[in-house]
């Protein structure tokens, strides 16, 4: 019983496809939200820009890994864009021709013809053309499903993977295991927590190298992109997502690059960067130019460091969590309740800096972090000209990260710095202002700091006096 096979065909005249049940979202509009991530867009606020869930955005980003797996470049208009089947459709139900819906759309007669007949639903026996069943059957007849190269190919296959995953040995050839590290989740790696050991080649190294161990074999030629898209999108086949473990990034999901290159610093105008900054300053001859920066522990706890160029003298800041840290629920654009907000910074920064005369408080330059984002209100509050150095730029506050990196013997990495105090961190810094430094003559900066203040007093009364 029922209608026999081929029924729909010979009414149609044209095999059924099928059914796609839910169409699913146009390639235009995922096309305009990979352009949207591209720009630096979170992928919610993609999503919703595009009119699509933020949910449907945040599913497509995580699937491809970050990376985009269709190409962003426009369609040419040798196709039919979804605008022009709507056009079709209300032009075909109001009983125009073909040959006039081809007139009015600008297309030729044939290509309107062989829309109306490929894309149509065939449901129930009929030809109904609707446009966004027609553009998802367009879409599906375009693509040109492509073998990854690492998927055909198991000897390249298992280089890539060998030099990127491969065992860590010993001279001897034995195998070091390394540490037992937890099950992969699909997230980024742990925070100070162990890795696992692999031979951990980039996929750049892996790529170049290909030419060096097989010169003659065209066939073991792969770029580092292929390796890359391999990792990060969702069912490529050739490798396990979970070896993204193995780059030394550690990242889960791709970055993309607008997105990379963006950084909280939008208080860093070009009036206050480092090539803004007084000659006297580089040249150590003046002093009252400081370096500041933050030294971080566990618990997002910080301690202030304040250096003077010349003398290389250290003033420590204070920086104590504030009432409500680790018991009231965190609010959005509230006050850093840890001590290491911006309102907390100038503070410490204003307490500290203006117990020194005011010759030696000339200027502070300071990385691009947001805990000095109140920097004008400080310029105002104590007098000194501040200024941010370059992105990328540790150099350019060699004393402050030369000092940083003595005061680690005193808080390390990996502790908590809330525990001391304003009296114990006075006591860290008397001891590396007392000891002597080559590059002083063997002084020690309070010596050399009370020495420049010594010639600068000298220096102001012999301009007050009266000559005879």
């Amino acid at each position: 019983m029922g209608r026999p096979a081929g029924w729909a065909t010979r009414l149609t005249g044209r095999p059924a496809m099928r059914s796609p049940g839910r169409p699913p979202i146009r390639r235009e509009v995922e096309r305009a939200f990979w352009m949207k991530i591209a720009e630096g867009m979170t992928s919610e606020a993609a999503a919703v820009t595009c009119g699509v869930s933020p949910v449907v955005g945040s599913r497509w980003f995580r699937e491809r890994g970050g990376m985009p797996s269709i190409q962003l470049s426009t369609p040419s208009g040798r196709y039919l864009s979804f605008t022009e089947r709507e056009e079709i459709a209300l032009l075909n139900a109001q009983g125009l021709g073909v040959r006039e819906i081809a007139r009015r759309l600008g297309r030729d007669p044939s290509t309107i013809s062989r829309e109306l007949r490929r894309n149509a639903a065939t449901r129930g026996g009929q030809l109904a053309y609707r446009p966004s069943i027609a553009q998802w059957k367009a879409e599906l007849a375009a693509r040109r499903p492509k073998t990854p190269k690492l998927v055909a190919d198991e000897q390249l296959r298992e280089y890539v993977q060998n030099r990127l995953a491969g065992d860590v040995r010993r001279p001897d050839g034995t195998q070091v295991t390394g540490p037992k590290t937890p099950r992969w989740k699909g997230r980024n790696k742990p925070r100070r927590q162990d890795r696992r050991w692999a031979t951990a080649w980039s996929p750049e190294q892996i790529a170049g190298r290909l030419r060096t161990d097989f010169p003659d074999d065209e066939s073991m030629r792969i770029s580092h992109e292929a390796i890359y898209q391999a990792l990060y999108i969702q069912g490529r086949g050739a490798l396990k997502r979970e070896l993204v473990g193995c780059l030394r990034t550690g990242r889960a999901l791709r970055v993309p690059r607008a997105r990379a290159r963006r950084r909280a610093n939008g208080h860093v105008t070009p009036e206050v960067m480092i090539s803004q900054r007084p000659a006297e300053a580089e040249d150590r001859a003046v002093p009252g130019h400081w370096e500041g920066d933050l030294i971080i522990g566990t618990g997002k706890s910080a301690i202030g460091t304040l250096v003077e160029r010349t003398t290389r003298f250290t003033m420590l800041l204070h920086l104590p969590r504030m009432e409500g840290f680790g018991t009231e629920p965190r609010v959005k654009n509230g006050p850093a309740l840890a001590g290491l907000g911006a309102e907390a910074v100038r503070d410490a920064i204003a307490s500290t800096i203006t117990t020194l005369p005011e010759q030696l408080r000339r200027s502070l330059t300071w990385d691009r972090g947001k805990e000095l984002a109140q920097h004008a209100r400080l310029r105002v509050d104590t007098g000194l000209e501040i200024y941010f150095a370059d992105p990328h730029s540790p150099w350019q506050r060699g004393t402050n990260e030369n000092t940083n990196g003595l005061l680690r013997q005193y808080f390390p990495k990996g502790t908590d710095l809330s525990r001391w105090q304003t009296d114990d961190l006075a006591a860290v810094a008397l001891a590396l202002n007392s000891r002597p430094r080559k590059t002083l003559g063997w002084k020690t900066p309070a010596e050399a700091l009370n020495e420049h203040l010594l010639l600068t007093q000298e220096a102001g009364v012999a301009t007050t006096e009266v000559p005879p």
